[in-house]
């Protein structure tokens, strides 16, 4: 266990990608072990890869490129700054809205929070808002995406943990709504401490912009209808977001959407062939943990130490906070949940509360330097330097650690609507 981790810490440290690294090490760690045969390698590769409930990643992945370059993105935001752009700071609200809008489709923090750089951004400068208020605004409302189902973050614990994908979209919901309300508690504060500008209220405009984004308000109502109302798994429920995208952007953009379509099924393509690879390293570490049996040792190791549920807990957020300072959220969770959910399961914690603990931090990382995606993205789409960036992210950060701590203490407030819902369709 010890030289796997050196290695890939190593490894990582110098700069390799996740999945070279996690499969590089255990693969040479396999082939070093006599009693271990090679074929497990690729055995366990595609098996894990092999998955049914994996496919619901590119789908939503492709699903949320198309809806950027087909416009549907513009259409959402539209509607939302018609909605609450009245309000003092209204730009701003607006943008989380729009941000809790796209997540409830895509899933994607990163995605999001490029996206609405292009969107949002250049907007509110116009409306005078400071450079660093707005693109902490983005950055942090690019990561409500984790939460708000179908999150591409909440799929992948799912299946590494085979626990239930829907009651984990569940789960999700009051902790990612609590986010958007607590960035808009800040907004409240920021817009009266800066005096922001707020837009006239139109009932007339408010109406065109619904009118206008009814195709995009559409597609959750089809993704989440679907997926809630027990007519479509996670799977199912993306291809019919993809469908209804490509058939929106043909209608629509008639003779340039192919060009259009083109674009985002290369960056769909390419993003999911990097995750499927992480994934397939994935399956051979697990099988590794599995035969060597560290999962258990290292339960025994802290059953030993006599910390409460909450105090491992406690400790567990502190290391995946401060792993997610130097690699993606993706990395965090493929390379600590096969170790720590043997564990967790021991300490009787339970692990559909320990998915969205995992996902909360994950959504803190985003945008936690020197790696945090989203500070990069939003610098990437919007010129502004990324400590600037991290500058408007930083109050918003913290209250994302309130929420966090919380839903920490009050485990009801995850399991409360996911077993509800168990309840009343089980009896």
């Amino acid at each position: 266990m010890a030289f796997i981790g050196t290695a890939l810490l190593t490894l990582l440290a110098l700069g390799a990608p996740i999945g070279v690294a996690l499969i590089g090490v255990t693969v040479a760690y396999i082939l070093m072990d006599p009693l271990l045969g090679q074929s497990a390698i690729f055995r366990s590769f595609f098996s894990f890869v092999n998955s049914y409930t994996l496919m619901a990643i590119p789908f939503f992945v492709y699903a949320g490129f198309l809806m950027e370059r087909t416009g549907l993105i513009k259409k959402l935001f539209r509607f939302a700054d018609a909605l609450i752009g009245w309000l003092p700071g209204g730009f701003a609200y607006a943008t989380i809205l729009a941000a809790v809008m796209f997540g409830a489709i895509s899933g994607s923090s990163t995605a999001m929070a490029a996206a609405m750089g292009v969107v949002a951004y250049p907007e509110m400068l116009k409306r005078g808002y400071p450079k660093w208020m707005a693109a902490g605004v983005i950055a942090t409302g690019g990561g409500i995406a984790i939460l708000i189902p179908p999150s591409i973050t909440l799929i992948l614990y799912g299946v590494l943990t085979e626990q239930s994908i829907v009651k984990l979209f569940f789960a999700g919901v009051a902790p990612g709504l609590m986010l958007a309300f607590s960035d808009a508690v800040i907004v409240l504060v920021m817009a009266a401490i800066l005096a922001l500008p707020a837009s006239k209220f139109s009932l007339k405009e408010m109406w065109a912009a619904f009118v206008d984004a009814v195709p995009a308000l559409m597609m959750p109502v089809i993704v989440l209808g679907g997926l809630y109302g027990g007519v479509l798994t996670p799977t199912e429920s993306g291809a019919a977001a993809c469908a209804y995208a490509l058939a929106y952007g043909a209608f629509a953009l008639r003779g340039e959407f192919f060009k259009e379509a083109y674009f985002a099924t290369q960056r769909a393509i390419n993003l999911t062939a990097i995750l499927f690879f992480v994934l397939g390293g994935v399956g051979i570490f697990q099988f590794l943990l599995a035969n060597q049996g560290w999962p258990q040792d290292i339960a025994q190791w802290v059953t030993e130490m006599g910390l409460s549920p909450i105090g491992s807990l406690a400790l567990l957020m502190a290391v995946l906070l401060m792993l997610s300072m130097f690699l993606t959220g993706v990395a965090v969770l493929v390379l600590v949940v096969p170790v720590i959910y043997p564990v967790s399961i021991t300490l009787g914690i339970d692990p559909i509360h320990l998915g969205i603990l995992f996902a909360l931090c994950i959504e803190m990382g985003a945008v936690i330097p020197p790696v945090g995606l989203n500070l990069f993205a939003v610098s990437g789409t919007t010129g502004v330097p990324v400590t600037t960036v991290m500058r408007g992210s930083f109050p918003f950060l913290c209250t994302d650690g309130c929420v966090l701590i919380l839903c920490m203490l009050v485990p009801a407030i995850v399991l409360w609507l996911p077993n509800q819902v168990v309840q009343s369709v089980f009896g």
